[in-house]
């Protein structure tokens, strides 16, 4: 597994107050594959879509309880009539939609005692090449980001798309 090393607080957003933590280079991300990374102690799974948006969902997968979710399997699903980008864990095969670490598909299985089925998910910034993972998670608002191309994107019940 992946992990990206740690590189401390680059910036606070003066609008929102978010604390950002760079964490690798986008290069550095391969598409469609998970990398593992430290935001302020977390374990968190990063993923690179096919148009460079990155994705942030926690390492941890409520199911199993292993920290594996950088090793699932990205695909996508219709969703309310809209192709959203999926992991599956590589445990027991559950499926997530990566901007709002919803469980969309449990394979009858219940999540371990305590434990939210759903992914938190972390807003991702992509600035000069740089991944930037926002320091605190956040689960099922709306964002507005950029992706490293700079198109702007507007996702509903999404956290993770970059900006």
């Amino acid at each position: 597994m992946s992990v990206l090393a740690e590189q401390g607080v680059t910036g606070v957003d003066d609008v929102t107050e978010e604390r950002w933590v760079g964490v690798c280079r986008l290069v550095h991300l391969a598409y469609e594959r998970g990398a593992a990374a430290l935001v302020e102690g977390e374990q968190v799974a990063l993923f690179r879509l096919v148009d460079d948006t990155v994705l942030a969902v926690q390492q941890r997968d409520p199911f199993s309880g292993a920290h594996v979710m950088a090793r699932g399997i990205v695909g996508s699903r219709t969703v309310e009539g809209e192709s959203v980008p999926t992991v599956a864990s590589p445990m027991h095969k559950q499926v997530f939609d990566l901007r709002t670490g919803r469980c969309l598909d449990a394979v009858g299985k219940q999540p371990l005692g305590g434990l939210a089925p759903d992914l938190l998910v972390w807003p991702v910034r992509v600035v000069d090449g740089d991944v930037r993972v926002a320091v605190a998670p956040v689960a099922g608002t709306s964002t507005t980001g950029t992706s490293a191309a700079g198109v702007s994107t507007t996702e509903a019940s999404t956290t993770g798309s970059t900006s």
